[in-house]
C-alpha cells in the first residue's frame, strides 16, 4: 500500500490544524478583552467547570500534578478566571470555581470556535467538513473532551 504522504504527516497536519484554530482563538479572545488566557487556561477552566473542583481533583482531571493545578490556579485567581472558596459540605476543602469573567470566557470561546468552524466550512465547504468532522469522530474515541492532553503533552 503506498500513498502520496509520509505516515508521520498525519499527525503533523492534524496538530497543525488544532494549532491553527486555538492560535485564531487566542488571538480573537485577546481582541476581545482576554489577552492574558493561555491554551493551557482553556483546558483548566473547562475542567473546573460549573460546579467547581478542588485543586487536587483538578490535577488529577488535567493529568498533572496537585502542585502544577495549584499554580495555574493562582495565575488564573490573579488574572480574575477563577476564585477560592469553602466546600460548604467540608469547611477543610478549597474549592476552585470561575467567576463570572472565567465562565464569560468559555462563553465567548464557544462563540468563536463557531465562528471559526464557519470560516472553514465557507473556505472547503459545508459538505466537506462535514465530511472531515463524521471522518475523524470515526477514528478517534466517543468522548471528545479529553483534559488530560496538558499531562499528556508533560508540559506540567
Amino acid at each position: 500500500m503506498s500513498s502520496d504522504s509520509p505516515g508521520f504527516e498525519l499527525p503533523l497536519r492534524l496538530f497543525l490544524a488544532f494549532r491553527v484554530l486555538i492560535d485564531d482563538l487566542h488571538d480573537e479572545l485577546a481582541r476581545q478583552g482576554h489577552p492574558d488566557v493561555r491554551p493551557m487556561h482553556g483546558y483548566v477552566l473547562q475542567a473546573i467547570g460549573k460546579d467547581g473542583t478542588t485543586a487536587a481533583d483538578l490535577g488529577r482531571r488535567l493529568g498533572i500534578s496537585k502542585q502544577a493545578a495549584g499554580k495555574t490556579i493562582d495565575t488564573l485567581e490573579r488574572l480574575g478566571y477563577v476564585g477560592r472558596g469553602t466546600d460548604p459540605r467540608d469547611a477543610r476543602r478549597k474549592i476552585v470555581r470561575l467567576t463570572d469573567r472565567g465562565i464569560e470566557c468559555l462563553a465567548l470561546s464557544a462563540r468563536i470556535f463557531d465562528r471559526l468552524r464557519a470560516d472553514w466550512a465557507q473556505a472547503l465547504g459545508e459538505d466537506r467538513l462535514r465530511a472531515l468532522e463524521a471522518d475523524l469522530r470515526r477514528m478517534t474515541p466517543a468522548e471528545p473532551f479529553l483534559l488530560d492532553v496538558p499531562g499528556w503533552f508533560g508540559n506540567a
